[in-house]
């Protein structure tokens, strides 16, 4: 498994280019963000299935499902590629 962790200060432009150097379409990851509470963690596994400008396609789906925004993700772990 590989990780990679978004700093901080990037912006979404900026970590759309570290993610989509990151990953490629076929890749199983698994996506999180930097809201650690119980109510509310994004974690989300699945196929890449698409690199868009502002999002990732994750099996297939858009943000309204299972797809990422890349102002969203703290790490992507690449589990297999």
């Amino acid at each position: 498994m590989t990780d990679l962790t978004i700093p901080p200060d990037a912006d979404e432009r900026r970590a759309a280019e570290l993610v989509q150097s990151h990953v490629e379409i076929g890749d199983t990851v698994e996506i999180r963000n930097s809201e650690r509470t119980e109510d509310h963690q994004l974690d989300v596994t699945g196929e890449v299935t698409g690199l868009e400008a502002d999002y990732v396609e994750i099996d297939g789906q858009s943000p309204a499902d299972k797809g990422v925004r890349y102002d969203e993700i703290h790490t992507v772990s690449r589990i297999e590629s």
